[in-house]
């Protein structure tokens, strides 16, 4: 008995000093690449600094009142909100499984032999079961939950930050549309009073009937991208009533003149900026879980060690109204896998695999971040440029139209170079709309590229 006692102690100490190698911490693995935004657009990783809350960043007071709606409405983001909760259970129910587990078991019984008399028995006992963390199983299963419970909360910043980007997006869309249908309108009423010209000269015999009718069919024309447009300004108007959880409904929003975006971004760009976005933190928060996950198949190679007792009350056999005696036991308890041992060696190799794939996946989430960032950059660069040729553009043009109206007049050019000149200005207006829309999407795709403000 004695030997025996002195080789079970000998055995859980040689064990507990073989655990201690195998315990092991997450770090952030050192990636290859080094460089994942254009060397253009980026700065030393000192130059970070937080990105300012959407309320600095979207300035326009309409704008801020759909965000705010659609942050607390929209459906997205209350069912991200759900899946931190579920996290949150998952990581108590890991923190539990550290403690004793306690159960009482109360039970009676009744027996009868021949004609002796009734024979009463009761029993009381409290059991406990507390499995000793040698190895760490207990431990990297609480880290899992740890890491799924953070994945949750990166999350809700994606769902948050792509919400509040879409928002703006299609308001600044609104804005342009309506800025598109004004010039429109301008245009068709500058094209009415035009036919209503050409059809005073065709009765004086200044103009023929085909320029009349080439002037009519393109008033029509004008006439079918007033609807396009209306029915473009609808679009956006049912997307935002979708985004804030609300039936389709009119939007309020400001002129293109009375709009502003507060996103001059670039100085905030380093390579630890790619730190910041929510994606990427959630591509790690998936390694993280992984390495523990390989960390709790390697633990499922060693023995489980328990401990487990009891007390409790019994009358033996005894009258029921005599309150018997107590009992106490104590057990100690260690499981060593055997027949289990080459299940757990193949599910340490798939650990192994997922983690491997969650480090590429890791990785490849920091070079879409960058690629993401550059094209947002490039994109407020080329608009920023566009915008003062075409302003350029525009200025020629209406000294064309000018000059053709009043060569046309004087019988020196026939209507269909007036046509083309006020066609060219039409264009040329519509198109700088959209360039100032381009530049404040890719302002907006750049807030949302650098993660939000977290």
């Amino acid at each position: 008995m004695k030997h025996n006692i002195q080789l079970a102690v000998i055995t859980t100490l040689t064990l507990l000093m073989g655990a201690c190698g195998i315990h092991s911490n997450y770090t952030t693995p050192e990636l290859k690449k080094k460089q994942f935004v254009g060397e253009q657009f980026t700065l030393p990783d000192s130059s970070i600094v937080e990105l300012p809350s959407w309320e600095n960043v979207f300035v326009d007071s309409s704008l801020r009142v759909l965000i705010e709606k659609a942050l607390e409405a929209n459906s997205d983001l209350r069912i991200a909100s759900l899946n931190i909760a579920q996290a949150e259970s998952m990581l108590q129910t890991a923190k539990f499984a550290f403690l004793p587990s306690l159960g009482l078991s109360p039970k009676g019984e009744v027996r009868k032999f021949g004609d002796a008399s009734y024979a009463r028995s009761y029993s009381l006992p409290l059991t406990t079961s507390w499995e000793i963390d040698v190895f760490g199983k207990l431990r990297y299963s609480k880290e899992q939950a740890k890491s799924v419970l953070e994945q949750s909360r990166e999350y809700e910043q994606m769902v948050r930050t792509q919400l509040i980007a879409n928002v703006a997006v299609n308001y600044y869309s609104l804005v342009m549309f309506d800025a598109q249908l004004e010039i429109t309108e301008e245009s068709a009423l500058t094209l009415y009073e035009t036919l209503n010209c050409m059809k005073s000269l065709k009765e004086v015999g200044l103009q023929n009937d085909a320029a009349v009718r080439q002037a009519a069919a393109n008033y029509k024309r004008i006439e079918i991208s007033l609807e396009e447009l209306r029915k473009q300004i609808s679009i956006c108007e049912n997307n935002i009533s979708l985004l804030i959880n609300q039936i389709p409904q009119k939007i309020k929003r400001n002129a293109i003149g009375d709009v502003d975006l507060n996103a001059d971004f670039k100085k905030n760009i380093s390579l630890k900026a790619l730190a910041n976005r929510p994606d990427v933190r959630y591509a790690e928060l998936r390694l993280r879980e992984s390495f523990y996950g390989v960390s709790y198949a390697r633990a499922s190679l060693y023995p489980t060690i328990k401990l487990s007792g009891s007390i409790g009350w019994t009358n033996n056999a005894g009258v029921i109204a005599n309150p018997g005696d107590m009992l106490f036991s104590a057990l100690a308890s260690l499981t060593q896998p055997i027949f289990m041992a080459g299940v757990n060696k193949a599910n340490l190799k798939i650990a192994k695999a997922k983690y491997e794939q969650q480090l590429i996946g890791f990785e490849k989430s920091l070079l879409r971040a960058g690629n993401e960032i550059n094209d947002a950059l490039m994109d407020c660069e080329i608009a920023k440029r566009k915008q003062v040729l075409r302003s350029e553009e525009m200025d020629e043009l209406r000294y064309a139209v000018e000059v053709t109206k009043d060569l046309m007049k004087n019988g020196q050019v026939n209507y269909l170079e007036v046509l083309t000149a006020q066609n060219a200005l039409l264009s040329s207006r519509i198109n700088y709309s959209v360039d100032w829309f381009e530049l404040v999407k890719g302002k907006i795709s750049l807030y949302k590229s650098l993660g939000g403000h977290n």
